[in-house]
């Protein structure tokens, strides 16, 4: 059994459950998850500073559970830590950013990002610059620039999600578009019957690349051991220390 650990990066846990239930749902035959919580951090990520400040506390929980899973999801777009746990741990660590730009550049040539958070759009283009695929990205639709992710989805926020993918749709040309954002998880197989192009949900995505990858030939990558000071125990045995 493929075990994946699904990591939300802020403190909320009603987004960790929604995640959860969008994980169980993707996760094929074979493979189970589990997903946690950030041990501390911020309620909801969405500024530039909240995604640099939850770095620490994805890789001392991502740490912290060593030896009980296959493979790892971090489930925050913009992937905070990724590559920094890429290099640390000896599973394959996912990001949802990662999985849901790479799994919508195969579904169209052109993809839309959809958010409810227009703050967070600079450090989505980093993250699309980062993995090579800016040119694929057909645009942005997001909320106001001082909204946040909603504690609920009620029926006006799928209305603006909807809005928001009709516009990435017809004036942009997106041939499939991503709902960008941890606390969107589930809510693509939702909306999919209204829309008229794949929509990605990257946690979805996400676990799926994570189950595959699981089962790839991983090399061993002896790391030295060195000195950390002032991190905790988790994040210090990563280095051996």
């Amino acid at each position: 059994m493929t075990r994946i650990l699904v990591l939300n990066g802020n403190t909320t846990q009603a987004v960790t459950d929604r995640i959860a239930e969008a994980a169980r749902a993707a996760a094929p035959a074979g493979a189970t998850t589990e997903a946690v919580t950030a041990p501390f951090g911020l309620p909801l990520i969405v500024t530039r500073a909240d995604w640099l400040l939850s770095g620490p506390p994805i890789l001392e929980a991502l740490a912290a559970r060593r030896g009980s899973y296959d493979a790892a999801v971090i489930a925050v777009f913009g992937d905070p830590a990724l590559d920094a746990a890429k290099l640390l741990l000896d599973v394959p660590v996912i990001g949802i950013s990662e999985a849901a730009f790479h799994a919508a550049a195969m579904l169209g040539r052109r993809f839309g990002i959809v958010s409810f958070t227009a703050a967070l759009r600079p450090m989505f283009e980093d993250c699309l610059d980062h993995h090579g695929l800016r040119a694929r990205c057909a645009g942005f639709r997001m909320g106001p620039t001082d909204a946040t992710y909603p504690a609920q989805l009620g029926a006006a926020e799928t209305a603006q999600l909807l809005a928001l993918i009709d516009q990435s749709i017809a004036e942009d040309g997106a041939e499939a578009v991503i709902l960008a954002g941890g606390p969107l998880a589930g809510l693509a197989a939702m909306l999919q019957p209204s829309v008229g192009v794949p929509l990605v949900d990257g946690t979805v995505a996400a676990v799926r690349m994570a189950a595959a990858l699981a089962g790839m030939p991983r090399p061993q990558r002896p790391r030295p051991a060195r000195p950390l000071s002032g991190y905790g125990a988790e994040v210090t045995s990563l280095y051996g220390a």
